[in-house]
């Protein structure tokens, strides 16, 4: 199996839902937790492991740590979802009104950028086998955004997405091809750095992108930051499996590269393009989103597409033995993911605050359950 890792971003407030800027405190005092530009938002990052039942201990037992943490400053807990569900998107917090490239972030994007989310990162050392794995990913990314929207609410109303995040969310810059090869990165970094339309390697927020110890040239794994926040552990391990066996199926097959396969006839650029088609009509309605095939160029459902993809899949993972982990996909596809089942709710007559105050108690016996069963004590 192929490594595999965790970028959590989580947003802290009181259990009504409210969100609240912690994240000066919780970075200075809390080993392993890092703030963003805006304090209402927390990140913490897990080690690479190649099983999945250690990942799911590694996703869990921090935020277990964060929870005992926030109960010593207060009535605090985490809030699920990936944006200012409750408000207030008006106002930036600075976490750090002294750091110079928070000054750029919010005079250049505002509180676009404050949404919390999850990057799943896989382990590919070959640079040339990591971007065709990435051409890959970019062309079904939508479909891992599907299966995770959970930011329908916006400052106390529904916006009419199921991922406001990504439908606002200032992706960086506005057009990035998919990558020929190696040489293409570099050059193409180098590129927007020199232009400006980069500020440092770093700032490239697509649904995608190679990352490393030296990006442009050290490249060691693949990143995929399109997800909204899942706050299943469960969920989060199911998404995670699907991509790492399509990741694997490419390692194995290397005709099902998107330059080679498609059978439109398009380009690099033309593929990105249809790739930000897609995106944005699962910003919007999720699963139920009617998108362009990139191999066949015909339209599908997203739960549809998805489907096909755990169908082929699931031999590969029951062969590498992690199909229990795999199996949840179809949970999400019957029930629905979080977006589609508090707009449920909202349309039955619920505030959004009554929904996150739920999702808040949900989110703790989750981890409670991953933790009794599959987890060490955790330290506090």
């Amino acid at each position: 199996m192929l490594l595999k890792g965790f970028e959590v971003e989580v947003y802290t407030g009181t259990p009504l839902g409210k969100i609240v800027g912690l994240s000066h405190f919780i970075s200075q005092d809390l080993a392993g937790f890092v703030k963003e530009p805006d304090s209402r938002n927390v990140e913490y990052v897990t080690a690479p492991t190649r099983h999945y039942a250690q990942a799911l201990c590694d996703l869990v037992t921090p935020r277990m740590r964060l929870r005992h943490y926030l109960r010593g400053l207060g009535d605090y807990s985490i809030i699920p979802g990936s944006t200012l569900s409750l408000g207030d998107s008006r106002q930036f917090y600075r976490s750090d009104p002294t750091h110079p490239y928070h000054s750029y972030i919010e005079s250049t994007y505002g509180t676009r950028v404050v949404t919390a989310s999850v990057h799943i990162n896989i382990g590919i050392e070959d640079p040339e086998i990591l971007m065709r794995a990435c051409r890959l990913v970019r062309m079904e990314a939508p479909l891992l955004l599907a299966l995770s929207a959970s930011s329908p609410f916006l400052d106390g109303g529904a916006t009419g997405y199921h991922s406001t995040r990504w439908a606002s969310f200032p992706k960086t810059p506005e057009q990035v091809p998919l990558f020929e090869s190696h040489q293409h990165f570099i050059d193409w970094t180098n590129a927007q750095l020199a232009s400006g339309s980069m500020q440092n390697v770093r700032h490239l927020w697509s649904s995608v992108r190679p990352n490393g110890n030296q990006r442009p040239y050290d490249l060691n794994r693949l990143e995929l930051r399109i997800c909204d926040l899942v706050a299943s552990p469960i969920h989060l391990l199911a998404i995670t499996a699907l991509l790492e066996a399509r990741i694997q199926m490419i390692l194995d097959n290397p005709d099902l590269d998107p330059l080679l396969a498609n059978g439109l006839g398009y380009d690099g650029f033309q593929l990105a393009s249809l790739a930000d088609q897609n995106e944005a009509q699962v910003a919007r309605h999720s699963l139920e989103a009617e998108l362009i095939h990139w191999q066949s160029g015909q339209p599908i459902l997203a739960r549809d597409w998805i489907q096909d993809l755990y169908d082929q899949v699931w031999p590969l993972a029951k062969t590498k033995g992690y199909s229990c982990f795999l199996s949840p996909i179809l949970e999400i596809l019957r029930e629905g993911n979080q977006a589609q089942q508090w707009l449920r709710l909202h349309q039955e007559g619920y505030a959004p605050q009554s929904i996150l105050i739920q999702a808040i108690a949900t989110m703790v016996q989750q981890e409670l359950e991953v933790r009794d069963k599959l987890c060490e004590p955790v330290a506090l």
